[in-house]
């Protein structure tokens, strides 16, 4: 250890945190550029070009002309992704709902007997048998 003193060893685990942060921001941008509707296909392998021949000045210049942008379009995917959920949610129960549900029945059972079409003991065994 005395080779490679503490603040080498603070450095190096900076420029290599730097690095993972520069990685993560380069997919981001090129997730961007892909996910974007509204730039060209040629706009799209310009923006694609400048961040593979200048990666850190292509990435830097991308976040500054379209960083708001970026943002804009995370929220109207997560709106997208969630719409698609509730509609999926709201399909599937819908599908898996034939008959009544178990709730129905026993509010009807109740009716039953407070009018006085079913005993108590008829009541409960529909019961029994409509929660088993």
């Amino acid at each position: 250890m005395d080779d490679y003193p503490l603040l080498d060893l603070f450095l190096t685990m900076l420029y290599f945190f730097l690095w993972i942060m520069w990685l993560f921001l380069l997919f981001r941008v090129v997730m961007d550029v892909f996910r974007d509707d509204e730039l060209s296909g040629w706009g799209k392998a310009g923006w694609l070009v400048f961040c593979i021949v200048l990666p850190y000045l292509g990435v830097l210049v991308y976040v500054i002309a379209r960083g708001r942008g970026m943002g804009q379009r995370d929220i109207k995917q997560a709106k997208q992704s969630e719409a698609a959920l509730q509609d999926y949610i709201r399909k599937t129960v819908a599908e898996g709902r034939t008959g009544p549900s178990g709730t129905d029945e026993l509010a009807r059972l109740a009716e039953l007997r407070n009018s006085g079409a079913l005993t108590d003991e008829e009541f409960d065994r529909a019961k029994v048998k409509l929660l088993a």
